[in-house]
């Protein structure tokens, strides 16, 4: 049996043979740890880090409010699309409320 940790790790390495970001639609990378989650906005072809953010929590609402945020300063920057990478993270939960906010907030995915 696989450790729950090389899942991860194996869905994220996945995840990423796939997905790249260019300037005009970045990589949406998310990070979750025992404490905060956080997202960049990442140009893969400079390996440029275009905007970052971190939620002070992990719950729903942190993750919603930082949706929020990175769109508003997405939209600063003229980002109108993304590509989301949950990071190897099951989309659900706090995941889904981070993406479902950054969508409000007028990314389109």
């Amino acid at each position: 049996m696989i450790p729950r940790t090389e899942q991860r790790h194996n869905r994220q390495r996945r995840i990423r043979a796939v997905i790249r970001g260019t300037k005009t639609i970045p990589r949406a990378s998310v990070f979750r740890s025992q404490v905060r989650i956080s997202v960049q906005l990442i140009d893969d072809k400079q390996a440029v880090t275009i905007v970052s953010s971190v939620a002070k929590g992990k719950n729903k609402k942190a993750a919603r409010d930082l949706g929020l945020a990175v769109a508003t300063l997405a939209k600063g920057k003229g980002i109108k699309k993304i590509v989301f990478d949950r990071g190897g993270n099951k989309y659900h939960g706090s995941i889904q409320s981070l993406a479902d906010a950054m969508r409000e907030g007028g990314l389109q995915f």
